[in-house]
């Protein structure tokens, strides 16, 4: 039983020291979500860059 309760406070210990140790990884990980963000909106914009010109491209003839 003794064992059992030092094993889990081993691994608390652990686990604290794991989550109070990232701190910094937090910034690396908001700079690769703002990445892929960027990434979706310039794939949305390219994609529909070509659509939304024609469109206009349209409008602009029938006025």
């Amino acid at each position: 039983m003794l064992s059992l309760i030092a094993t889990l406070q081993t691994v608390g210990l652990n686990l604290k020291n794991r989550f109070h140790d990232e701190k910094g990884a937090t910034a690396v990980e908001y700079g690769i979500m703002v990445g892929l963000i960027a990434v979706v909106i310039i794939v949305a914009v390219s994609t529909l860059g070509g659509q939304l010109n024609t469109m206009f491209t349209g409008v602009t003839a029938n006025l």
